[in-house]
């Protein structure tokens, strides 16, 4: 006898308007994490602009926190895309359980 959880949704039980929906999700998730890969980028390039421009010495502390802060934020995209992913195939795969 095969028993489902509540919570699991199956894939052969989705209809198109569900499959748009994981799509649209998946899409998302994407976006997202090129936002934050765009942050990223602007925030080391700031940083990096700050320390190499004689103008700009005044803010030199500046120019290290930013080199600093923008590891952290590519891996809090990183992070934040893979638990998403993770969290969207788990919620819609096959399970089967036998009791």
């Amino acid at each position: 006898m095969k028993r489902r959880k509540k919570n699991i949704r199956i894939k052969e039980d989705l209809i198109t308007r569900d499959w748009l929906a994981i799509d649209r999700t998946r899409m998302a998730n994407e976006r997202t994490f090129l936002a934050y890969l765009r942050t990223f980028i602007v925030i080391l390039s700031s940083g990096v602009a700050i320390l190499r421009v004689e103008v700009l010495r005044d803010m030199y502390d500046l120019g290290i926190f930013l080199l600093v802060i923008a590891p952290f934020i590519m891996l809090i995209g990183v992070a934040r895309f893979l638990y998403v992913r993770r969290h969207i195939k788990k919620y819609f795969q096959i399970k089967e359980y036998e009791e």
